[in-house]
Formats: C-alpha cells, structure tokens, sequence
C-alpha cells in the first residue's frame, strides 16, 4: 500500500511542499525523499537526477498554467488572458507560488533526458505563439514593438500586480484583477492608436 505513494507524482508533490516552505534551492534528493519518507533508490528509479526532478515539477506546473491562457488567446480574448494569472493564483496559491516567485532558471538547467527538453522548448514557443497572435490582432501586426507590448499586457503587468499577495503567501484579492483590467484598456486602447514610432495611425 505504501509503494503506491512512491510514484512519480507523489515525488513530485513532496517536491512542490519544500518549495512553497523554502525554495527551490532546498531542494535535494534526501529532503525530497525524507518528505515522502521514500528509500534514495525510489527516486532514481523515476527520476535521473534532482535536475531532472526541478525541471519536471517547473514544466508540469507552467504547462498546467498555460493551459488557460492559451484557451483565452486562442478565442480572441486578451483581457481573459491578462485575468488569467491571478485566477489561477487564487486556485492554485502553492503552484502560483513556485512559478511567479522564482526565475525559471532556478529550475531548469542540469543534463535533461530529450523529452524534458523539447517539453521545455515547446511551451516557450507556445507562448510567443500566443504573444504574435494577441499582438496581431490588438496592435495589427506583431514586430519587436507589438510583442515587447503583448508580454507587457499579458504578463508583466499581472506579474506585478499578484506578486506582493503571493510573497505573503495569499490569495491575489478580486482589486488585482481591476488594476491589471484598468491597465490593460488604457495601454490597449491607447497603443492601438499609436504606430511604432508613437505617431497617430490613419485608418
């Protein structure tokens, strides 16, 4: 009964438990395995490495995230997609957590099997997919400019706006949601406006 606990996702679990307590840099083979109060040789058998654990539990988490707001760009609602980030906080505080509070680079790195890889690679695609097609259809096209908006409307801002909540380690409250809203009208209605250079666009 107790075998069934060792799996790759309860590892996984254990894992994202230290984290939300102390950070992917506590993260070791020994506190992972002592958290699920699992034999070393368990977790080898499912994972190659804590490299390989790290960059498992980073990309799980992101593609979980980015399964909405793919959703949101993909009908054509890029206010939904900028609402994305704290809703899914609110859901998922520990998750939100591990994937807002910490670089990417505190997770991914080390020697990869290929298919963690190419994980890693496709979802970074996914996402400038989903920035070319936001910034297509709000700024009509998607140069370095449009894009360099896209990323500010879409991601930063909500970054910024739930940070703070989560470094207290609570739920983004409901006036987040109006300040990235509010931001997210003004500089969309605004640089719709504007061409590249910031003069006024002929329509």
């Amino acid at each position: 009964m107790g075998r069934a606990r060792f799996d790759q996702a309860g590892f996984l679990a254990a894992a994202r438990e230290l984290i939300a307590e102390r950070g992917p840099a506590a993260i070791s083979v020994d506190a992972v395995a002592e958290r699920l109060a699992a034999p070393k040789g368990s977790f080898y058998y499912r994972f190659a490495s804590r490299d390989a654990l790290l960059g498992e539990l980073w990309l799980t988490t992101v593609l979980a995230f980015q399964e909405g707001f793919v959703a949101a760009i993909e009908a054509g609602d890029g206010l939904s997609a900028a609402l994305h980030t704290p809703a899914w906080a609110r859901r998922h505080l520990d998750d939100a957590r591990l994937l807002m509070l910490y670089s990417r680079h505190d997770f991914v790195h080390g020697d990869w099997p290929a298919a963690l890889k190419r994980g890693v690679a496709d979802q970074a695609e996914r996402f400038e997919a989903c920035l070319k097609t936001f910034a297509r259809a709000a700024f009509g096209r998607a140069g370095g400019t449009e894009l360099r908006r896209a990323a500010f409307v879409l991601a930063e801002v909500p970054l910024a706006a739930v940070r703070p909540h989560l470094k207290r380690r609570e739920r983004p409250p409901r006036l987040v949601d109006e300040l990235i809203a509010k931001t997210y009208h003004a500089f969309v209605g605004s640089a719709c406006g504007d061409d590249a250079d910031g003069g006024a666009r002929t329509r």
